[in-house]
């Protein structure tokens, strides 16, 4: 039995759709999440950049929260970073979210395929490779969406059905005038917008997630390492904001859909 947390970590909400989704699958393991709002939003920054604000974190986290296998959660920081993390981290397992070009390309009967992310990820010569390596001769269409991210980050939690509905349509109409029939979230914030991706999209253009895929990649780690918890249920979970700044109301609503305690280890606060 390994009581030591999972750790998701993201530059902000993304990753809570991993986090949530596991938790229903396993309720047993102790989990963490990170949402770094100091260097909110990585999609914008270099390559070398992201590389190096991750590995502080994860220096950071390692000390704080001494986790047994971590969940990066941001397809920005996957995509930059999760090599330098294995190197530098030799010992930890990570888990990385990437598109999910793979199953896309099995699916595309147009042989175009849409990928919605950050400017990181979209630029990333990891995508590059991933589209020859699992693209199977599909034309790849990559667009960058901050203004999405920002939307989720930012507007999520308070935005209504239509509010939610016209953020995803702009990018549904440019996605169908390219013919692409297969859409992939690259990047962990538009899972939030999933259903509504899901919805408008229909019947034309199928939509790609990796929430299932990381799900069971996490468990045949955990099987493969034994480090399951082995318990019935914990406690409450953890969910670490950083920035010395006082929490906004969002980050208490946030950690209190997950029932986790929120920490701000930046200005020493915690809920009790």
């Amino acid at each position: 039995m390994d009581r030591r947390p999972l750790l998701f970590f993201d530059s902000g909400i993304g990753g809570v759709p991993y986090c949530s989704g596991y938790s229903l699958r396993s309720p047993g393991e102790p989990l963490v999440y990170a949402a770094d709002r100091l260097h909110f939003p990585y999609g914008k920054r270099s390559r070398e950049d992201v590389i190096s604000i991750v590995l502080s974190l994860m220096k950071r986290l390692s000390v704080l929260v001494d986790p047994k296998l971590v969940i990066v959660a941001c397809n920005t920081a996957s995509v930059s970073a999760l090599g330098a993390l294995r190197e530098t981290f030799p010992a930890l397992p990570f888990v990385g979210t990437v598109p999910a070009i793979k199953p896309a390309a099995a699916g595309s009967r147009a042989r175009k395929i849409g990928v919605l992310g950050t400017e990181r990820t979209v630029e990333d010569a990891y995508i590059a490779g991933l589209a020859l390596k699992y693209g199977n001769g599909c034309e790849i269409t990559a667009l960058a969406a901050p203004d999405l991210v920002e939307f989720v980050e930012r507007r999520y939690i308070d935005a209504d059905a239509e509010e939610r509905r016209g953020a995803v349509l702009p990018w549904i109409r440019r996605f169908r005038e390219s013919g692409v029939d297969a859409l992939v979230l690259g990047c962990t914030h538009f899972l939030f917008l999933r259903e509504e991706f899901r919805k408008e999209a229909s019947p034309d253009i199928a939509v790609y997630d990796s929430i299932e895929g990381i799900s069971d990649r996490i468990d045949a780690l955990l099987d493969e390492k034994n480090l399951r918890a082995r318990a019935e249920k914990t406690g409450s979970g953890l969910f670490i904001v950083t920035g010395g700044a006082p929490a906004e109301t969002s980050w208490r609503r946030w950690a209190d859909r997950l029932g986790f305690r929120l920490s701000l280890p930046d200005s020493g606060a915690e809920d009790p």
